[in-house]
């Protein structure tokens, strides 16, 4: 089987595609709804880590409700459409790991024109806690565990507890943050391989 054939059929989104996503989404009436940054890092982790969760437990997430998919959509077509293309960007996503190639997460740039990747890293940690238990593994492993530090440093630049927050993140710094980060994917993707083909097959 060669490496390319379980995304045969996968094209990436659109521009117009991703906007038609951030439509639907901005529409969501949960405020816990994620926005796409989020959804990136969310379903990048869930692809990196080491169990396979399925669509039915972590869609409800991607809402905001967290139990159930009801009244999420007005109709069928509209559930077919959307559904469709969060399917085809968790493949851009998987695709690229898949092939070796280092994933550049999908970030929003803020008011100033800058990309802060604070939504995406939260995206991320929540994915992690769909599975907490199995990427402990990765946490305490002192060689490896420094892969998901700018997660972390993003993730909880503006805390409520002053205790979890990193020091000031200057732009110089935020870019070796960001670069770093796309690195720690690829880490985290390639360590828990093996653990994820066992599950699959399980």
């Amino acid at each position: 089987m060669s490496p390319m054939q379980p995304f045969a059929r996968h094209n990436p989104l659109t521009d117009d595609e991703f906007a038609r996503l951030d439509a639907f989404l901005d529409n969501t009436k949960n405020s816990r709804a994620m926005n796409l940054e989020q959804i990136d890092g969310f379903f990048t982790a869930l692809i990196c880590g080491p169990e396979v969760v399925m669509p039915g437990e972590y869609l409800p997430y991607v809402w905001g409700n967290e139990q159930t998919q009801d009244g999420i959509f007005e109709n069928l077509e509209e559930a077919q459409e959307i559904l469709s293309l969060l399917n085809r960007h968790w493949n851009t996503i998987a695709k690229t790991l898949y092939e070796g190639g280092v994933y550049l997460p999908l970030m929003h740039e803020d008011e100033n024109g800058s990309v802060t990747g604070n939504e995406w890293a939260k995206g991320f940690l929540r994915g992690m806690g769909l599975r907490r238990g199995s990427w402990n593994q990765l946490l305490d492993d002192e060689a490896h565990a420094g892969s998901l530090v700018p997660v972390f440093l993003l993730a909880h630049e503006y805390d409520p507890d002053p205790a979890l927050r990193p020091p000031p993140i200057s732009p110089e710094r935020r870019e070796d943050i960001l670069t770093s980060l796309a690195a720690g994917v690829t880490l985290a993707y390639r360590y828990f391989r093996p653990q994820h083909r066992a599950h699959a097959k399980a």
